[in-house]
């Protein structure tokens, strides 16, 4: 192992049974392990303890609404597409309880969730996952509010990232330019090849801990079937997405007689908004004991397809499938681009592959610019 530890921006080559050292080290600086593992029907993001965890050799099959494990034929650590689950239910938990009113002789006292943020080592990250989690540290760090739990849970968080090299059926970070090589924003990234990882460093904490980890310098062959595989993988994208003039197409026509065809489909289930990395609506609510002295006010994921989330003393803004369906879509395409700089769409394709009925974003804006 070479004295010296690599430089950020630097290349370096790993055997694949040395990523257990970088678990060990991560675990050793505090950091809870957080990655892909098989449950009983799906690759999940859950808490692990080593590569033995890892999905080692399963893989994935997504189509519209259909997703199943398959077994490959190699031992690939992350040879599988992506989770139903995406890395926002760390950074930012479906259930937040932001602070406790108690009422004692007449008093009233808060306390505020004073719990230190969780030190997560997230394995795993796809670039579509690390882009949306970009997205989100626009959306609740930027400006002049900040959220501030999810400030701490992301001070704290290290991102090992994998380049993916097969994408799914549903996939399309290409198009979005997400994918499928990761951009800033990672401590470590790895691409896997047959017999080792190549690692870029991309901060001084990944540095420091591959420094601890036996490694050499990548060679040029190496790196080439790197960037070979990552070529392949964006041709081979299993959909599209022409973004050339995405908010105009969508403001030209919020009228468009597709939505009425789409609404006829959609069940307003909100399962595109749960499986999204970027979705962030939510709602809070104030849950008392039944002693009444006593009440958390807690912070739960929402969504824009809830009949509920749109009603305003004045009644129902949004009261048919059809305007809550073409309120999500115009603003995950042209209107979050207004107010964040950035597409609120990465092109993983969860909401494809997880909507019961198959709807696919793609389609339908390919079906909007073909009837213009």
């Amino acid at each position: 192992m070479p004295d010296l530890t690599p430089n950020i921006g630097a290349f370096a080559s790993i055997a694949k049974e040395d990523l257990a050292r970088v678990f060990q080290v991560l675990q050793e600086m505090g950091y809870t392990l957080l990655g892909p593992t098989r449950g009983e029907t799906a690759i999940v993001y859950d808490e692990i303890e080593s590569v033995g965890d890892l999905p080692i050799g399963w893989g994935d099959e997504q189509e519209a609404a259909s997703y199943r494990l398959r077994q490959r034929d190699d031992n690939a650590y992350f040879g599988y597409t992506l989770a139903p689950q995406s890395w926002k239910r760390f950074l930012y938990p479906p259930v937040q309880k932001l602070f406790t009113l108690t009422v004692q002789d007449g008093t009233f006292e808060i306390d505020g969730n004073a719990a230190p943020a969780p030190r997560y080592a997230l394995i795993g990250v796809r670039a579509c996952e690390l882009r949306a989690i970009a997205i989100q540290d626009r959306v609740f760090l930027s400006g002049n509010f900040h959220v501030p739990d999810y400030r701490a849970r992301r001070q704290q968080a290290f991102v090992l990232a994998v380049n993916c090299t097969e994408p799914g059926n549903t996939c399309f970070c290409a198009s979005m330019g997400a994918g499928p090589r990761v951009g800033p924003g990672f401590d470590l990234a790895l691409t896997e090849l047959d017999e080792i990882f190549v690692v870029e460093v991309g901060s001084e904490l990944g540095r420091q801990v591959l420094g601890q980890t036996p490694w050499r310098p990548a060679g040029a062959f190496e790196l080439q079937n790197a960037r070979r595989a990552l070529a392949e993988a964006e041709q081979h994208m299993g959909r599209q997405m022409d973004t050339s003039d995405l908010p105009d197409l969508l403001y030209r026509n919020l009228e468009h007689r597709h939505w009425d065809e789409v609404a006829q489909r959609c069940l307003s289930c909100t399962n595109c908004t749960q499986v999204c990395p970027t979705c962030f609506c939510c709602d809070v609510l104030d849950q008392p004991d039944l002693t009444g002295q006593r009440t958390d006010r807690v912070r739960v994921w929402d969504s824009c397809f809830s009949l509920a989330f749109s009603h305003v003393h004045g009644g129902n803004i949004r009261p048919h499938t059809r305007s809550r369906y073409r309120q999500w879509l115009t603003h995950k395409l042209a209107s979050w681009i207004d107010q964040f700089g950035s597409s609120g769409c990465v092109g993983c394709g969860r909401c494809i592959t997880w909507c019961p009925v198959g709807i696919d974003i793609t389609a339908e804006v390919a079906a909007i610019r073909a009837e213009v």
